[in-house]
């Protein structure tokens, strides 16, 4: 599977947040406290829902630790921050370099993502770069479904050459 790379454009996120690691995830209990609420959220510019991950300089994907600590989002794209519903966070999504792939499958099958930082980046002319990951949940995403489609976006930067 070969991802397109695409040079996202800033992008503006309304959502809610939890800091957790990947032993102790909570993402099930984030976007239950997240989607009674989205349609407070009245600036959208899509339908789309952002499940994104934010990860700290210090987290390393080559020696991966279950228990590292990051902040996982549920939010939605708005075209500004006018209104903020209560209990909700404001994030700018800074633009740049992105490998995008499309996935189709289960939300819980993990093979993807070992494909990505175990194969994938190893053969690729790319590095992770420091930046959010994020899924966009479009109109074919189905959660815990086999056919739900969704597009996983990890941030690059060309490798260094020596």
């Amino acid at each position: 599977m070969q991802p397109r790379i695409e040079i996202l454009k800033e992008k503006k996120l309304i959502g809610k947040r939890l800091t957790m690691s990947y032993a102790n995830n909570q993402t099930a209990d984030l976007w239950r406290s997240f989607m009674p609420r989205r349609k407070e959220v009245v600036s959208n510019v899509s339908t789309d829902l952002i499940s994104m991950q934010v990860y700290g300089n210090s987290f390393n994907f080559s020696q991966f630790d279950l228990n590292a600590l990051f902040d996982k989002w549920a939010a939605v794209e708005v075209s500004g921050f006018t209104e903020i519903p209560e209990g909700m966070e404001i994030f700018t999504l800074v633009g740049g370099m992105y490998a995008v792939f499309d996935y189709k499958g289960l939300n819980t099958d993990t093979a993807i993502f070992q494909y990505i930082f175990g194969t994938w980046f190893p053969n690729s002319a790319y590095a992770v770069d420091q930046r959010p990951h994020f899924e966009v949940l479009g109109e074919k995403y189905k959660n815990l479904d086999p056919e739900s489609e969704e597009e996983i976006w990890i941030p690059i930067r060309k490798k260094q050459s020596f």
